[in-house]
């Protein structure tokens, strides 16, 4: 499996302090089945808790996977339940269009992607 994250998740992570290892483990529970919601369009939202916290008040996070193929999955997008209830129909329509365009990629255009910086890919971190 290979996991990535969009630059907005790069730069939402190094802020709020969530290594790596944190969204890989999160990804591996993703494809385990362990979600929140199914948004629909290889779209799914995911709870993770705050250090020192919990899951309900934690944050969530939207990522883009195409059950059963655990080829990718890439996180999209995410937030503070505090700082915000939920994300707009319009928004969750964009990521699900943004997660079925990634989803199904080529090989060669994720290396484009990766090269320009609009995608990282994170390692395991067992």
């Amino acid at each position: 499996m290979r996991i990535f994250k969009n630059k907005w998740v790069t730069h939402w992570a190094k802020k709020e302090n969530i290594p790596d290892s944190d969204l890989y483990r999160t990804a591996v529970e993703v494809v385990a089945g362990k979600v929140e919601a199914d948004l629909g369009g290889y779209l799914f939202k995911k709870r993770v808790a705050r250090e020192g916290g919990g899951k309900r008040t934690g944050y969530r996070i939207l990522l883009g996977y195409k059950k059963p193929n655990i080829e990718r999955i890439i996180f999209l997008y995410a937030f503070a339940k505090n700082a915000r209830p939920t994300i707009s129909d319009k928004e969750k329509e964009a990521l699900r269009l943004v997660a079925e365009s990634f989803i199904s990629s080529t090989n060669e255009q994720i290396i484009f992607l990766i090269k320009k910086g609009t995608v990282t890919e994170i390692q395991n971190h067992d």
